[in-house]
């Protein structure tokens, strides 16, 4: 069973680091091509095989998508896009085509995807089974919801032979952000929420090194802040900051700040001045998961890897919802009803009302997930029972 699994991040990195937890869960068993096609990101698994597309990214307005060579013309990366596509399906010839997100979103997308979907369909490309790999919450449309709808339903019924939903059926469901949820006629499953398989392999002694590199003692508290990819949420570490320094004065603390990979170079220096003995400012780290085993609260905003992440920790956490859509809002209020996450609002971050909101957290113990958080190989799992029952319907 050979799979292609498309994955496009024009946007922060969420949606890659996700695809790629799917992509090495299934490349464990079946041979596995990630499709990608954004800004520069690392492929860190021997096992996946890469096809990098000529790189689109969004404009600092996020409203349009822009070559990522700014040497290219726009006509030009989208004509090499799609012929790259075309000849890997030809040369490659996968058994599964899993597309993260498309139709539910990715409509930038269409002018590659819509003729290759259709010359799967007709056989002008050879066969082979469609998939939709579809997170929790979908980016709610504040006009034209209904058009859009109806494209999506039309586009899976048409093409598609699956949905894959990454989340956990008791705190979310599909239909809460997408109304014409029986109008869809194939199969949809939700795997879970999808994180790393093991991040906290070894906890005790991630905590302990961790610790012991920041020189603290085991009654001393850490507070890990970040902001994801870094595109956005600066102003929630600045506030962190403002707070921690009236914390530290009734508590021995540590903030260890991680900035985001794409976070731009004036907001990374600015933050950097205002490091200092209990204060570490870096810009990524490849072991999140490992901090947040180490530290006594996390700030950071809500994106669903991030939120993941906190659930596998077991974290006391402050979470900050991106302000431009209801997504990052509406899960951290799902996950606030099983776990000790509170939502910041723009009114908490004054550095009094901000430190009382960290103090008050720390008060919360370490718990044990109660969500499923195994989507990844029960994704792998599932195409595999759904390639076999189609193997032997022919």
């Amino acid at each position: 069973m050979k799979v292609s699994y498309y994955c496009q991040h024009v946007l922060g990195i969420g949606h890659f680091h996700r695809s790629m937890e799917i992509c090495r869960a299934i490349a464990r068993h079946h041979p596995t091509t990630l499709i990608i096609g954004g800004p520069a990101v690392a492929v860190d698994h021997p096992a996946i095989q890469v096809l990098r597309l000529p790189g689109l990214q969004m404009d600092s307005t996020f409203h349009n998508m822009v070559p990522c060579d700014t040497d290219l013309s726009l006509d030009a990366v989208k004509a090499g896009r799609k012929d790259q596509l075309f000849a890997h399906f030809r040369d490659n010839r996968p058994d599964i085509f899993i597309t993260e997100l498309y139709p539910f979103g990715r409509k930038g997308f269409r002018f590659e995807l819509d003729p290759l979907l259709e010359a799967i369909d007709n056989g002008s490309l050879p066969d082979c089974l469609c998939f939709c790999s579809v997170r929790d919450i979908l980016v709610e449309k504040t006009s034209g919801r209904e058009k859009f709808e109806q494209r999506a339903v039309k586009l899976i019924n048409d093409y598609f032979d699956g949905i894959l939903v990454h989340a956990d059926p008791e705190i979310i469901t599909l239909n809460e952000t997408f109304s014409q949820i029986d109008a869809l006629h194939v199969p949809l499953h939700y795997t879970g929420f999808v994180t790393k398989s093991d991040p906290i392999a070894g906890k005790d002694l991630s905590r302990v090194t961790i610790r012991k590199k920041l020189a603290l003692a085991t009654t001393d508290t850490l507070i890990v802040a970040s902001i994801g990819g870094g595109n956005v949420g600066s102003e929630l570490l600045y506030a962190a900051i403002e707070a921690f320094t009236i914390l530290r004065d009734a508590i021995s603390a540590h903030l260890q700040i991680f900035c985001g990979p794409y976070c731009d170079e004036k907001t990374y220096q600015a933050l950097l001045q205002r490091s200092r003995g209990d204060i570490t400012v870096e810009r990524f780290t490849d072991h999140f998961p490992a901090w947040l085993a180490a530290a006594d609260l996390s700030i950071s905003m809500a994106g669903y890897n991030t939120c993941m992440n906190l659930v596998q920790a077991g974290i006391p956490s402050l979470v900050y919802p991106f302000r431009q859509n209801r997504e990052q809002r509406l899960r951290a209020e799902k996950l606030a009803r099983k776990v000790p996450m509170t939502i910041l609002e723009d009114a908490d971050l004054p550095p009094i009302l901000f430190a009382k909101k960290m103090a008050q957290q720390l008060e919360n113990m370490r718990y044990s997930k109660a969500i499923n958080l195994d989507g990844a190989e029960e994704t792998a799992k599932h195409l595999a029972r759904w390639y076999t029952e189609h193997l032997k319907s022919l």
